[in-house]
């Protein structure tokens, strides 16, 4: 190995380990030691053959009465036991170094705001059940908080979808859009300053899309802007007939800086084959923050009654060109066996309102990064790609939008974009499995 490349062991200690196949049979066992360095977790038998795991092929860590065992990518699974009093440590470390592999690699490259916090934390799901508790490291970043926790998987919290921030018996409860809520405590000093930091930072982001509204509409009134922000924090896509209820010119003038970021004509060739009332822009914080400054980018549905007509799609470009070139991405929103089906314009109306919402809410979870979306599998088997890999397994939102990913239209001539615009949506009205995805193979990775 290079020896820059060389990874450093970090902890080292005793155990016992059973690595068992897909059917549970046993393939080795016995006692060793266990290494664990930035990347991989070593097993080092005695007298035996040494097994390296990386991190990122390790798909789930369930433990229970002080044994560990890990379900990895290839479906084998490798139980960690007699670790000892050095089990919590084991255990600390192993989540704290994955948890940091995780950040590099699950799309959350940011600036980070505050960190060094440590607090207790409790998660409940929409349904108000507790799925997860104990000590964690909450750090905000740009536009997001991320838990740490100090057993378990790291959370991501946009900002965007905070519903509610409330302080009680010094413990910070946040509700989410979504029904969710997590619960801080036990924060000691830290508390003031994280909950300061915190409100800075929506605050920040909540004048940065005012003053990005009022740049579009100069003439405005404070109460106009105040209420489109509402609609458009950070990377939420607000809908046409909400902004034009608060200012018609305003939904004008979004249109027009598409014209400025060079998309107007793509724009304008989706809206006319869209519902128009459905569409959605947005404002987004690039990835690099200041040094990248806010984008604008839209969700355009595309559908109707008559299955024949080439549609069951929302088409989404950003003006940022992240993912290499400027492209148009488009979704399925329902399946192709079902989409005939529909004859009522009415359930359509819903099925978008949904699926746009979706959309947005699987766009926020991958911070807006696009390339690990089209890549095809066999891809991904590349080493530069393998990261997503990583993603992929461990991101539903991921998951959900390479499943309805149908494909995507790099931006060439506008008479070629058309063309391929239209043989896209052809395709999608054309096939019956949803697994199907249009690729232009000359002009496409």
């Amino acid at each position: 190995m290079d020896e820059k490349n060389e990874q450093v062991t970090i902890m080292k200690c005793p155990l016992s380990y059973l690595l068992l196949d897909e059917n549970d049979e046993e393939i080795a066992g016995g006692e060793a030691e266990v290494g664990l360095d930035e990347e991989n977790l070593s097993i080092y038998p005695n007298f035996g053959e040494a097994l390296l795991v990386p991190f990122r092929d390790i798909l789930k860590i369930p433990e229970d009465d002080y044994k560990i065992c890990l379900t990895l990518t290839s479906q084998e699974k490798l139980i960690l036991s007699n670790l000892g009093y050095k089990y919590e440590d084991f255990l600390r470390v192993f989540f704290k170094l994955r948890n940091e592999l995780f950040l590099k690699d699950l799309l959350m490259h940011e600036s980070l705001k505050k960190s060094g916090v440590e607090a207790d934390f409790t998660y409940f799901d929409e349904s108000g059940v507790e799925k997860q508790k104990g000590m964690c490291s909450p750090c905000l970043y740009d536009t997001a908080i991320v838990i740490i926790p100090e057993k378990g998987e790291l959370i991501r919290i946009p900002y965007s979808e905070i519903s509610g921030i409330k302080e009680e018996d010094f413990a910070l409860i946040i509700d989410t859009e979504w029904g969710e809520k997590f619960v801080f405590s036990k924060m000691g000093k830290q508390f003031d300053s994280f909950k300061y930091t915190l409100s800075e930072i929506i605050n920040e982001l909540s004048l940065k899309v005012q003053s990005s509204l009022k740049e579009l509409l100069p003439r405005a009134n404070p109460s106009i802007i105040w209420r489109a922000a509402r609609f458009m924090k950070e990377g939420k896509a607000a809908k046409r007939s909400d902004l034009e209820s608060i200012s018609p010119e305003l939904w004008t003038e979004l249109e027009n800086k598409l014209e400025i970021a060079e998309v107007k004509e793509e724009y304008e060739f989706l809206k006319s084959l869209s519902r128009q009332e459905k569409i959605c822009i947005g404002l987004k914080r690039g990835l690099l923050g200041d040094l990248t400054g806010e984008y604008i980018w839209f969700l355009i549905p595309i559908y109707s009654v008559n299955s024949e007509e080439p549609g069951n799609a929302v088409a989404m470009e950003a003006t940022s060109t992240e993912g290499g070139g400027k492209a148009t991405y488009f979704f399925r929103i329902v399946s192709r066996k079902d989409y005939p089906n529909f004859q009522d314009i009415e359930d359509l109306h819903k099925e978008v309102d949904d699926f746009i919402k979706k959309i947005n809410k699987c766009m926020l979870a991958i911070n807006f990064r696009r390339e690990p979306i089209y890549l095809p599998d066999e891809k991904l088997e590349e080493p530069q790609y393998q990261k997503y890999q990583f993603a992929i397994a461990r991101i539903s939102e991921l998951r959900e939008l390479r499943s309805l990913f149908i494909g995507r239209v790099i931006h060439s001539s506008p008479e070629q974009w058309e063309e391929d615009v239209a043989n896209l949506l052809k395709f999608n009205v054309s096939m019956q499995d949803d697994s199907e995805k249009w690729k232009k193979i000359a002009n496409d990775k």
